[in-house]
């Protein structure tokens, strides 16, 4: 029997696209990327959208047409319409994973593979892992190593790697933060007598990118993220570092760093102020006292969150607190400067968590397709007989 195909929806997100890539090569069957450019009308929301490809770039986007694949991974918001659409020219034949999070109805889907800050509670149809599914390429990181090794020479050991985030829907990272975090790493890297090896991201903003590279007063190689940069070195430093430390708005960066099984100290600070305000700070409070209870879900509060939740007709406030502890006690992140003992190191077994759910679900459909073959052979076969 051929083995299923898989059609993965490519977007603007780096760590997101990387989780997906990560998960289809880990599933062991052919696949192919569909990159999408979204109009205007992505940002309306997708329970008004339903299932519809009127949100794609044509022009700027993959083609999207027969024969329909056996499975469609997707993630976060916008590509959620588009993979419904695709279930449904295939005549419901195709199975939808999604990642992340798809402000859609959940049923909409054969299975959403989670992780804690997006607050998703426990249904039928999702896994809730502990963190992202990114997963580095064993030989890229070995080529990387070679090349690092050049560009790094000089430099005292131990390497410790400073990956820094920036802005997002929870966090601004400002000068005045990135300052400090130049600050702190570098006593960090003094203290060890050691050098850092700092890389910025695609969010980092440039001012905030400026700050921390003037407060470092210690040996650093450091680099600023180019888009398409063919010599960037992120690579290289997650071969290298002989620890790290990351900032707490990136789960991508995050997963990354514990995946090398070096040790990762974390870099928080508050919320963006505009997070607790309005109708977004109104929300999040709701959903924190939504989980302070448990899942019975008593309260008619409590079981309206979870309705809207699950029609998707909003978003929960990212809650990256719950994320960290769910690292922390695998034994995995501390905080930066923090000396009290972690628990046993637990490494992420997520990848293959949602690997083997997948698998099931191609499994029963195989089962199920097969069960009514036989049926339909089983009532026609009188007739044929007469």
């Amino acid at each position: 029997m051929a083995p299923p195909t898989v059609w993965v929806l490519l977007g603007k997100g780096v760590g997101g696209n990387g989780q997906m890539v990560a998960l289809a090569r880990a599933l062991g069957w052919p696949y192919e990327t569909k990159d999408l450019a979204f109009n205007r009308l992505s940002h309306c929301p997708n329970a008004l959208l339903g299932a519809t490809t009127i949100t794609v770039d044509r022009r700027r986007s993959s083609a999207l047409q027969p024969p329909w694949p056996d499975l469609v991974i997707a993630g976060s918001r916008r590509s959620a319409p588009v993979a419904r659409w695709i279930k449904r020219q295939s005549g419901g034949a195709t199975r939808l994973v999604h990642l992340m999070h798809a402000q859609a109805p959940l049923a909409a889907f054969d299975l959403v593979i989670t992780t804690p800050q997006y607050r998703l509670r426990a249904r039928p149809n999702v896994l809730r892992n502990v963190g992202p599914l990114n997963h580095v390429d064993p030989a890229r990181l070995d080529a990387a190593r070679l090349q690092g090794a050049r560009r790094f020479a000089g430099l005292p050991r131990p390497f410790t790697a400073l990956l820094v985030g920036g802005d997002s829907s929870t966090y601004l990272l400002d000068p005045l933060t990135a300052a400090r975090l130049g600050r702190e790493a570098s006593a960090a890297a003094r203290a060890a007598g050691g050098s850092l090896l700092v890389t910025t991201s695609a969010r980092t903003p440039a001012a905030a990118a400026e700050a921390l590279l003037a407060a470092i007063d210690c040996p650093v190689f450091a680099y600023r993220w180019r888009r398409d940069d063919p010599d960037n070195p992120y690579h290289a430093v997650l071969a290298l570092a002989d620890r790290f430390i990351v900032t707490a708005d990136s789960a991508s960066l995050l997963a990354e760093a514990c995946e090398s099984g070096r040790p990762v100290a974390l870099f928080d600070w508050p919320l963006r102020p505009d997070a607790r305000r309005g109708i977004k700070g109104w929300l999040r409070r709701w959903g924190d006292a939504r989980d302070r209870r448990d899942d019975d879900a008593a309260r008619w509060s409590d079981r309206l969150y979870d309705r809207l939740v699950d029609l998707g007709l909003f978003k929960p406030g990212r809650d990256f607190a719950a994320f960290h502890r769910a690292l922390r006690q695998r034994g995995l992140v501390a905080a930066l400067g923090e000396t009290a003992e972690l628990p046993p190191r637990q490494p992420l077994d997520d990848l293959a968590r949602a690997v083997d759910r997948i698998r099931q679900l191609l499994s029963a459909g195989e089962t199920a397709a097969a069960g009514a073959a036989a049926l339909r052979a089983t009532a026609a076969a009188p007739a044929q007989a007469r």
